[in-house]
């Protein structure tokens, strides 16, 4: 690699570490979104445009922030609209050192609130689900508008146009900028963390495409959430979100084989799960427990991965005290989807027939009619009582509803060998 080209891979690296600090940082100063990453994305054509002939700097992300803010000092002088509230800005920032170090230190006394304001900002409920998910990772994650549509497998044109529209949806709702407190930041958090999760589970289990996993969407969604509980360290439900996503994320490279096929749960080499992530989710699944009871959402499904984690091998599992949980689960969510798995893990505790009864009385459930998961489900219960070919017609039609290539070759190859005897112990997890 050249010269030029290891400077240009370094100056993205820099990028993807300061640009939601730098981002966060010019909200709290120009109070708009949109303006703020305009001008942070300034910083950045600059930067490279100077780093490849002076070479990086000691505090790269000082010097971004240092140039945006320049950039934000002309930018109000020219926009007559802005002009009253330019004195009072440039006063504010006058009285800020300009050599780099300590506009690095300012910079860090208010990481925190920058930080978690632009966090509520992204995950602002006044926004769909999917706009929120595309503008965590454009301001948060500093993925580019065309890595975001790579990940979740849409045109670049939708993720730009929901960015778009997300942006003026804020400014026309007069969005407060400000960190809520108390019971206001409690009652923003289910949308920011609904926004991780759903950023996890499209890694974890892609919806769509030739591969089952995405761990790069696994390992944004795990920083986001790691930065969220150094932030609001008191707060139960962040620290329960980091833990599943840990304990789940332990398992990544055994739920891959050689050839990018699924393997399921049950038939994962347990040696190959990583034990510093399990560590850490234990941790963090502690942490949560001491801070709330009841249990909530995501702690409870944290609390169910720990079963996993905590069992030597597939037999010692403890699908009991899961059932347990999934009963809490259901009361709190009344999820159907929570419903099937707790039938899964009933058949584990209570044998197939009991585990079909409950499956059975979710087939009418409008939310799974599309749900290639159910009839999955009810084939592998129905092969295990030896029902094999309505367990074929089940596998044929959840191959139908899949959506991700590798996930309907796994349900194809089990409607294939149906009748044959084999081991059929499926969990998807």
């Amino acid at each position: 690699m050249s010269g030029e080209g290891a400077t240009r891979k370094a100056i993205e690296a820099v990028w993807r570490i300061e640009s939601a600090r730098l981002i966060g940082g010019l909200v709290r100063m120009v109070r708009d979104v949109g303006l703020a990453e305009d001008l942070a994305q300034e910083a950045l054509v600059t930067a490279l445009e100077h780093w490849p002939e002076t070479g990086i700097p000691d505090t790269p992300g000082a010097w971004l922030m240092a140039t945006a803010k320049n950039r934000a000092i002309d930018y109000l002088r020219r926009d007559s609209m802005l002009r009253r509230k330019s004195a009072a800005i440039e006063e504010d920032i006058a009285t800020l050192p300009l050599h780099a170090p300590d506009i690095e230190r300012a910079i860090d006394e208010d990481v925190g609130d920058d930080l978690l304001r632009l966090i509520l900002v992204a995950c602002h409920p006044v926004l769909s689900a999917e706009a929120r998910a595309a503008l965590t990772l454009r301001l948060l994650g500093g993925l580019t508008t065309a890595e975001i549509a790579r990940a979740f497998l849409v045109p670049e044109a939708t993720i730009a146009q929901r960015t778009v529209r997300a942006k003026r949806t804020l400014a026309e709702a007069r969005v407060p900028f400000e960190v809520p407190r108390g019971v206001e930041l409690a009652a923003r958090l289910p949308s920011v963390l609904e926004v991780i999760y759903l950023i996890f589970n499209e890694g974890y289990s892609a919806t769509r495409g030739d591969d089952w996993m995405r761990l790069e969407l696994c390992e944004d969604a795990l920083r986001l959430a790691r930065i969220l509980a150094s932030l609001v360290a008191e707060e139960a439900e962040v620290h329960g979100l980091v833990a599943l996503m840990e304990l789940h994320a332990s398992r990544a490279r055994a739920r891959v084989g050689p050839s990018g096929e699924p393997i399921l749960l049950l038939d994962q080499d347990r040696a190959h799960w990583d034990r510093l992530l399990i560590r850490r989710g234990l941790m963090a699944l502690a942490r949560a427990e001491s801070l709330a009871q009841p249990l909530g959402m995501y702690t409870l499904q944290a609390a169910i991965a720990a079963c996993h984690a905590r069992a030597r091998t597939g037999d010692d599992t403890d699908w009991k005290k899961i059932v347990a949980l999934y009963d809490a689960l259901v009361q709190i969510t009344h999820s159907p989807v929570v419903e099937l798995n707790r039938a899964v893990a009933v058949s584990m505790a209570f044998g197939p027939a009991a585990g079909l009864e409950l499956v059975d009385a979710l087939t009418d459930e409008p939310q799974l009619r599309s749900y290639h998961l159910l009839p999955s489900v009810r084939g592998d219960l129905l092969m295990k009582l030896g029902r094999t070919a309505d367990a074929r017609g089940e596998f044929e039609r959840a191959a139908s509803l899949a959506q991700n290539a590798r996930e309907r070759d796994l349900l194809h190859a089990r409607a294939i060998v149906c009748g044959q005897p084999e081991n059929t112990r499926h969990y998807r997890c």
